[in-house]
């Protein structure tokens, strides 16, 4: 570990990860707590992104009101999100105003009082949350391709949860979900910036070295892949699509292969994807592919939006575009912008604090040690043309595809069959 990155582990379980900018004057804190969907059974869905909302409400110290005055008067940044596996409560402060950050946190995380009234408010506030999803069918598409490939499996879970789990849940569900995985052996504390690695120790020993719980074990069952079309209609002036398959999980071996094969084919201006369709075509405004990638699973997901017309043509020229990866390859000056475009976004994102917070915290996690830059650059160097086509392959295979779309279909068969049958004449090519 690079002598800025220091590590150690609390008496009670408590993760400590720190990296020393010191060139910078301020700080980004981390709490990072093992709670999610992936962690849900199907009566309390959304739990976990519920309690994030709830523990910004009050503590045994302070109003809700209290909590935002002292993060203004310091001129502080506080928030909190909740991903498939992870909740996060973080925080960005002058590096001087370190142990007030600490102090908040550790009251909001060991003392929230979990005030009824609050929990009605914050309902109907995340009630409006998920209904804000649903005008956006941009993002809506993108849950309804998860749930549809991962039919059944926690992972395949929206965040938010739905109307129906929303409104069931009571304070005693967040009160024992809290009791079950909010845990010090289930939590990383990550800081980055100006920060001296034993003034956080200390800190956290002192706010959190009380905080008991047990180690929590994982028996978990990876996701199965289910392929097929699905489609939701809504009236909306386009329609919204994800093309994808399996991915790979977090900690794969060929994690920088995914990464090259990503950026290649949708991950940017220059990708093949956005100069076929949407530059020399014209048939989309965007269109791109990320990854998602989780303890046991992945995906490989490619997004657009078009006019319902073209839709159906979109579709084969995307599916065109990856039959074309997998049989001729990858030229080597394509693989050399590639790499060069993930090294240079990489090193450009390691400017911020938050981003370097969050690389600490998810490489403890996910990998339990953190790399150097220079075994990342060496990653990436280390991809060949041939692992990028073998790759492609093995993930983009007929008969293993997902299809999620929303748009305008009600009336409009024929405008879904279409669009079935392109995804179908490939599985079965």
């Amino acid at each position: 570990m690079q002598e800025t990155r220091k590590k150690t582990v609390l008496e009670n379980g408590l993760i400590v990860v720190t990296e020393r900018m010191p060139h910078v004057r301020t700080l980004a804190l981390g709490i990072w707590i093992g709670a999610g969907p992936r962690y849900e059974e199907d009566h309390i869905a959304g739990v976990s992104h519920f309690i994030e909302h709830v523990l910004f409400k009050g503590t045994e110290n302070r109003t809700a009101l209290d909590i935002a005055k002292a993060i203004d008067a310091i001129g502080g940044q506080m928030n909190a999100f909740t991903d498939k596996e992870l909740t996060c409560f973080y925080v960005r402060v002058l590096s001087k105003h370190l142990p007030l950050a600490v102090e908040i946190l550790a009251d909001m995380l060991l003392h929230a009082t979990f005030d009824r009234e609050a929990i009605e408010t914050e309902r109907q506030v995340i009630l409006e949350e998920i209904k804000m999803y649903e005008d956006s069918p941009d993002e809506m598409v993108q849950d309804l391709f998860v749930q549809a490939i991962w039919d059944g499996h926690p992972l395949g879970r929206p965040v938010l949860g739905n109307e129906d789990s929303i409104s069931r849940l009571q304070r005693e569900d967040l009160v024992a979900y809290v009791a079950g995985r909010y845990h010090p052996f289930n939590t990383v504390v990550s800081v980055a910036g100006e920060v001296d690695h034993e003034e956080v120790v200390d800190l956290l020993r002192k706010h959190f070295g009380s905080w008991q719980g047990r180690p929590l074990t994982y028996d978990l069952d990876p996701p199965k892949h289910s392929p097929g079309v699905t489609f939701r209609s809504k009236e909306t002036e386009q329609v919204h699509l994800c093309l994808g398959t399996r991915g790979l999980p977090q900690a794969h071996q060929d994690r920088f292969v995914a990464a090259v094969l990503d950026n290649i084919l949708g991950g940017g201006m220059s990708s093949r994807l956005f100069q076929e369709i949407r530059e020399r075509r014209g048939l989309v405004y965007t269109i791109s592919s990320y990854l998602a990638a989780y303890r046991e699973g992945g995906l490989v997901v490619i997004y657009a939006g078009m006019s319902p017309e073209t839709g159906p043509e979109v579709v084969r020229l995307t599916l065109q575009e990856i039959e074309r990866l997998k049989k001729e390859g990858v030229p080597p000056e394509e693989l050399e912008r590639a790499k060069e475009s993930l090294k240079g976004s990489l090193m450009l994102s390691l400017e911020s604090t938050t981003n370097r917070m969050t690389s600490l915290a998810r490489s403890e996690i996910y990998y339990g040690r953190q790399f150097t830059l220079d075994e990342i650059l060496e990653g990436i160097d280390a991809v060949t043309a041939d692992a990028v086509q073998r790759l492609a392959r093995e993930l983009f295979q007929p008969g293993h595809l997902a299809l999620a779309a929303v748009g305008p279909f009600n009336g409009n068969k024929d405008l879904q069959d279409r669009i079935r049958r392109e995804v179908e004449a490939y599985a079965t090519a």
